[in-house]
C-alpha cells in the first residue's frame, strides 16, 4: 500500500521539495534587506485581496487584479534589482561552483598576487623567502614563527619583509591563499654546494624542499634575483615572465605530477656564505 502511494505521488513530493528550497532561498536572499519589507507587504496585500475576492466573488475586481498581476511580474525585477544581483553573486561564489571549477580561478588570482609581490620585492631589492605548502604539512615550521592566518596580498608581503621589520628575517608560509605564519625558521640544507655564493636564505629554501614537497620562492637582497626551489633543486636568476610561467606550470598544470624536477642551475649570485649569526639576511 505504501509503495503504491509512493509510486503514484512521488512527483508531488519532488514538487514540494523544489518549492520549499526555492522559498527558503528567496527568504535568504531578501532577509535583512530593504526589499524584504516590500516583499512582505506585497505578499500580505495579495493574500488579503485574494481572500476577499474568493469570499465575496467580486468578478470585475478579480479580472482587474489578474491583469494587474501580469504588470507586477514585469515590474518585480526592477523593484528588487539590488536583491536579485546579490542573490546571483552568491550563486556565482558558492562553494559547490568553486568545486566544479576545481578552484582554478582562485588559484590563478593567488598566483597573480604572489607574482606581483615577488616582482615588487625584486625591484626594491628586498630579501624574501616564501614557502608554499602542498601535500606535506608545514606545521612544524609554522610553530617557529608568528601565526597570522591572513589573506595574502603584495602589501602584506612588503610589510613583513621590509628591512627592520620584526618578521623580515624569516620565511612566510603559505597554504592555499592564506598566510599561515611569518618569521618562520626553515631547515638549512647540509649538503656541499659547489657555488660558495649560495647564502643562508637559499640554503633554507633548499633544505625545506629536500624534506617536504613544498615550493620555495627566494628573492635576493643583494641583486633582487628571483629563484624557485623544488625537490631539492633550484632554478635561479629567473626573469619575471619566466617566474610567472614556471609557477603556473607547477600549480596549474594537470600533468604536474608527471613532471621531472628541473636540474639545479646555480649561476653567479650575491649574498655570501652562511653568516655566523644565523640570520637569513645572507641570501
Amino acid at each position: 500500500m505504501v509503495w503504491e502511494f509512493i509510486r503514484l505521488h512521488w512527483r508531488h513530493g519532488i514538487e514540494i521539495l523544489i518549492l520549499t528550497i526555492g522559498i527558503y532561498q528567496i527568504y535568504r536572499a531578501f532577509k535583512a534587506t530593504r526589499g524584504a519589507r516590500i516583499l512582505v507587504g506585497l505578499v500580505v496585500i495579495l493574500v488579503v485581496l485574494t481572500a476577499l475576492l474568493q469570499l465575496f466573488r467580486l468578478q470585475v475586481i478579480t479580472w482587474i487584479v489578474t491583469r494587474a498581476l501580469l504588470v507586477l511580474l514585469v515590474a518585480l525585477p526592477v523593484i528588487f534589482q539590488p536583491e536579485i544581483r546579490t542573490a546571483l553573486a552568491r550563486v556565482g561564489s558558492s562553494r559547490w561552483l568553486d568545486w566544479l571549477l576545481r578552484n582554478d580561478r582562485r588559484q590563478i588570482v593567488f598566483l597573480e598576487s604572489l607574482d606581483d609581490a615577488v616582482i615588487m620585492l625584486s625591484k626594491k631589492r628586498i630579501g624574501a623567502l616564501f614557502a608554499l605548502e602542498r601535500n606535506i604539512s608545514l606545521k612544524p615550521q609554522e610553530d617557529t614563527g608568528v601565526r597570522l592566518n591572513a589573506d595574502f596580498s603584495p602589501e602584506l608581503a612588503m610589510s613583513v619583509f621590509f628591512p627592520k621589520s620584526p618578521l623580515h628575517d624569516g620565511a612566510i608560509i603559505l597554504a592555499g591563499e592564506k598566510v599561515r605564519a611569518a618569521g618562520c625558521v626553515l631547515p638549512v640544507s647540509q649538503r656541499e654546494m659547489s657555488d660558495r655564493s649560495i647564502g643562508l636564505r637559499h640554503r633554507a629554501a633548499l633544505g625545506l624542499t629536500e624534506e617536504t614537497d613544498a615550493i620555495c620562492v627566494v628573492v635576493s637582497e643583494e641583486t633582487g634575483a628571483i629563484s624557485i626551489c623544488s625537490e631539492g633543486s633550484m632554478e635561479r636568476d629567473l626573469e619575471p615572465g619566466d617566474f610567472r610561467t614556471r609557477m603556473e606550470e607547477i600549480f596549474l598544470s594537470k600533468t604536474n605530477d608527471d613532471e621531472k624536477s628541473v636540474p639545479q642551475t646555480l649561476g653567479a649570485e650575491d649574498g655570501g656564505p652562511d653568516s655566523g649569526d644565523g640570520s637569513l639576511d645572507a641570501d
